[in-house]
């Protein structure tokens, strides 16, 4: 359940305006009835809480169920009685998230600059920003309206954010153009050198790496996540994606909007993602790939070749996600006869 020492609730919602925020129909009781206050999971929810029921894996008889709505598809709608106000919707679990963010929406920040953070004189600190304890602004950095500086975050010389960007606990952020809407969660490295080196017996030499970061609007850049600067050319995140923690993303790489990136994914360098392109966990990516939009990559793949848009792969070598159920079969049925 919501511990509201961490979070603070909105307004209480009527039904009606519980199926506007959701986009769901009404098809169990009216506009006006409630207020609701809060969401729960099935199992926990009250009388003044919403649920949802719609994953075919939970175990829970629609009858001890005690939520005060319920959303649910419309195969689902009758099984509901009592009391429970039931709304449909066609994704019911979307829905949920849409009302979960109309009860608890981010929080514009109290304008604050603690006394023991250090802003460099050149660097412009935009309305309403709250800089917290040890956070570092460097010369000539930009900050936009509404951003907020975790505690001993570094933000380095040159850097723009957008509005109501948050940078967390101890992250870093360097070399870095970015619109607005970006989170940097905890420990997250933006901006550092790429791995650029010749290898020579004599000793390597390290490439200078003079590219930027690019991130667009409404992107997630998760927990102690890496991204390199690119080494001539630019590394770029397009807008609306999402990255989650522990993941690598090399120099000069180029996302595009509306990718997920899931945990301990790592991307080589010069990789192109067309747009809406989901990596799975521990995914790992050579360099100069393409894949093509909408490309869905499942978990502990290994790419190494580009992917033709649409395509569901996984597998290392990655190849079509039948191909290597297929292959898996064959294998079973092989190592199962006798000798």
């Amino acid at each position: 359940m919501t511990d509201f020492r961490f979070f603070k609730a909105g307004s209480p919602l009527t039904l009606g305006q519980l199926a506007e925020i959701a986009g769901a129909q009404i098809v169990k009781g009216k506009p006006e009835d409630g207020p609701f206050t809060d969401v729960a999971p099935l199992e926990k929810a009250t009388s003044s809480d919403v649920a949802a029921f719609y994953d075919k894996a939970l175990k829970f008889a629609p009858e001890d169920i005690k939520a005060g709505v319920c959303i649910t598809t419309e195969d689902k709608a009758s099984l509901f009685g009592g009391d429970i106000k039931v709304l449909v919707a066609k994704e019911p679990r979307n829905a949920l998230a849409l009302i979960i963010r109309a009860f608890y929406p981010r929080q514009k920040p109290e304008p604050f600059i603690s006394d023991r953070a250090y802003v460099a004189p050149t660097a412009k600190i935009g309305n309403g920003v709250r800089i917290e304890f040890g956070a570092y602004i460097g010369e000539n950095a930009e900050i936009g309206d509404y951003c907020r500086i975790e505690p001993n975050a570094v933000i380095g010389d040159g850097v723009i954010l957008g509005s109501e960007c948050i940078v967390g606990a101890n992250a870093s952020v360097s070399h870095t153009i970015a619109g607005n809407n970006v989170v940097f969660y905890p420990g997250a490295r933006v901006g550092q050198d790429g791995f650029g080196f010749i290898m020579n017996p004599a000793g390597h030499t390290k490439i200078p790496q003079v590219g930027r970061v690019l991130i667009g609007d409404n992107v997630e850049i998760g927990a102690n996540t890496c991204i390199d600067r690119g080494a001539m050319d630019d590394t770029e995140i397009g807008s609306g994606t999402i990255i989650d923690n522990l993941v690598q993303i090399g120099h000069n790489n180029k996302l595009g909007q509306k990718c997920v990136i899931v945990s301990q994914v790592g991307i080589a360098g010069s990789c192109v993602f067309d747009d809406l392109v989901v990596a799975a966990g521990q995914a790992g990516f050579a360099d100069h790939l393409h894949i093509g939009m909408g490309v869905q990559i499942a978990a502990q793949s290994g790419i190494m070749s580009d992917i033709a848009p649409g395509e569901k792969v996984m597998g290392s070598p990655a190849q079509p996600v039948k191909d290597y159920l297929r292959g898996v079969a064959t294998l079973r049925k092989l190592s199962s006869k006798k000798g």
